[in-house]
């Protein structure tokens, strides 16, 4: 089965994976912002950690101009430097193993659980070493991961947890929201994720040794704080004690993060609509494995993916892929496992590191999951599935 089948167009618009919904209220108030004194870091900014550890009930958050520079940040705080380990996926985006090395630490991937593709815990504690410093687990889709298994090994080894919750802002795990579970708790506020400023990201902890150490590092590894300066010149007197980075969120930013704060529960409800649609429509197909929900947890639904019993279908998942996109609808693949990319082979890590990640790759699509989607978008996505499915079912 080739290029010779027409699919027809199932509808008429592309309906990319996921995208930004931002309304009058959200303009507005970057207006107002851009009216005032502050365009860069100002009250703004400070209003956004306020609600954002608020919302998740934590003590603190430190708002960076986006997640990567939010999970270095979290990694300089932990104190990871040359020779450390830490451990994390690979079913996740760069970033999450970035941070390490940017600290000149080393990545340690341990594989995948099979029913929820987060990471497992016996794959890390089957990794840990003497050099094990730090566990960076990934909420992957928005579900949380295992963290009490997760936070009960880092106790028994003394491990750092820095949870990457890119995807799961407004999920929780035994009735807890995110945001406090792990020693540090990252949220990524990207155009595709649950809210959003643009481009930004965020700290929330209830240590207050790491919120200062955040804090500083943002700003250069500049302090203006009269109990940390080794000696003082003036009311005009700052040190640089660290090599720190330019890692702000601006003001403009911080106002649109927090306009959308006020619309997470909304979202997250209209997100959980169309999965409820998908998982009907899918439920019956056997050649489709539909998203796993544990017991635990309560996922916020950042992504929707299907896995593919690629032994009941004529075709590969490449096929199946290219079939949906000629169909207007803008499946994805999340995501490449991390060390399969050109830099890290350099680096040394061979395929067959996370047998079960790999499998997973080869065999999943990102569906369409947002929530300024329509019915009309999710029956479009559901009918190309079934079409597809149809066409190349054994």
């Amino acid at each position: 089965m080739g290029d010779h089948i027409h699919f027809g167009n199932i509808r008429d618009s592309y309906l990319p994976y996921g995208r930004q919904w931002i309304d009058a209220d959200d303009i507005q108030a970057v207006v107002n912002v851009l009216k005032g004194d502050f365009l860069t870091t100002g009250p703004y900014v400070l209003e956004f950690e306020r609600q954002v550890a608020q919302y998740v009930d934590a003590k603190y958050a430190v708002a960076f101009s986006n997640g990567t520079a939010a999970l270095h940040a979290a990694c300089f705080a932990a104190g990871i430097g040359e020779d450390d380990e830490v451990i994390t996926t690979p079913m996740t985006f760069a970033a999450s193993s970035n941070c390490v090395l940017y600290q000149k630490g080393k990545v340690i991937f341990a594989d995948i659980d099979e029913q929820t593709y987060n990471i497992d815990p016996a794959s890390i504690k089957d990794r840990i070493t003497s050099k094990t410093k730090a566990i960076i687990p990934v909420d992957f889709t928005g579900q949380p991961a295992y963290m009490d298994l997760i936070l009960n090994i880092a106790m028994e080894f003394n491990l750092i947890v820095i949870q990457d919750a890119a995807h799961s802002l407004g999920a929780a795990y035994k009735g807890r929201k995110i945001g406090a579970l792990s020693d540090m708790t990252m949220f990524s506020f990207h155009p595709v994720k649950h809210i959003t400023s643009g481009e930004g990201g965020m700290i929330t902890t209830n240590n207050k040794e790491y919120f200062d150490k955040l804090m500083q590092f943002r700003t250069h590894g500049i302090t203006r704080d009269k109990e940390k300066l080794q000696k003082d010149e003036g009311p005009w007197y700052y040190e640089m004690q660290f090599l720190g980075y330019n890692y702000r969120l601006t003001d403009i930013q911080a106002a649109l993060g927090t306009s959308q704060l006020t619309k997470i529960d909304r979202f997250i409800e209209l997100r959980k609509k169309y999965v409820d649609m998908y998982n009907k429509a899918f439920k019956n197909m056997p050649e489709i494995i539909l998203p796993f929900q544990h017991e635990h947890t309560e996922s916020s639904w950042h992504l929707y993916i299907i896995r593919l019993n690629l032994h009941l279908l004529s075709a590969g998942r490449r096929e199946i892929f290219e079939a949906l996109q000629k169909q207007n609808i803008g499946v994805n693949v999340h995501y490449i496992p991390v060390y399969l990319n050109p830099y890290y082979q350099e680096l040394g890590y061979e395929k067959g590191l996370c047998p079960k990640a790999e499998k997973l790759y080869n065999e999943m699509i990102t569906l369409p999951l947002f929530p300024s989607m329509t019915e009309q978008d999710a029956e479009d996505v559901i009918r190309a599935v079934q079409k597809t499915i149809t066409l190349y079912r054994k």
